[in-house]
């Protein structure tokens, strides 16, 4: 019986011309394959992304089986995301990472999963892939969960924790500095 993890070997946004607006290549060290030989320089890894952009650019598909790799994407807008994946690998799983990752993001960029968005809020964007991805291992599917980590507070919760943390660190002292005072007073 297999009990290993679904894995990816990759994580690419590419825009409607094939160029790189992101990408996050994973080698986990404890790999069922072995070491992995590809996508150890930028010249292989544009090489793969131009040739995917290639096979993927018409909207129609979300599974292809290309260089021996499995590719799950996703269009939206003016850019493509993917999963890549190696060819043993349970399609159906990463396509609802991949889904659940999109959806986390078009909760958290407000309905508009476009590139200029994704460069604006890059932060949330590789924090929404880390809660996603880790190591290439998925780790969760549920797009509120991810969402809900991810997102940034209020800035009127910032200010009322802001008061709170001042007063703690205010009382803390006031507590420190009487106890001093107690002490040299009983010298």
């Amino acid at each position: 019986m297999n009990l290993s993890l679904y894995t990816v070997q990759a994580f690419l946004i590419l825009d409607s011309e094939g160029n790189r607006v992101l990408a996050k290549y994973y080698n986990p060290k404890g790999n069922p394959q072995g070491e992995v030989k590809e996508f150890l320089n930028l010249k292989d890894q544009k090489a793969f992304e131009k040739g995917l952009w290639q096979k993927t650019k018409k909207a129609g598909g979300d599974v292809i089986l290309y260089d021996g790799h499995l590719a799950v994407y996703k269009h939206s807008l003016d850019v493509i995301l993917y999963f890549i994946a190696g060819p043993t690998e349970n399609e159906l799983m990463i396509s609802v990472a991949l889904s659940s990752l999109t959806d986390a993001l078009t909760m958290l960029l407000r309905n508009s999963l476009e590139k200029r968005g994704i460069l604006e809020n890059l932060d949330l964007v590789l924090l929404c892939l880390d809660e996603t991805i880790d190591d290439g291992i998925i780790v969760d599917t549920d797009s509120a969960a991810i969402a809900s980590r991810v997102t940034r507070p209020r800035a009127d919760s910032d200010i009322v924790g802001l008061n709170i943390n001042e007063q703690t660190l205010m009382s803390a002292f006031t507590t420190v500095r009487d106890r001093v005072q107690q002490r040299i007073g009983q010298l």
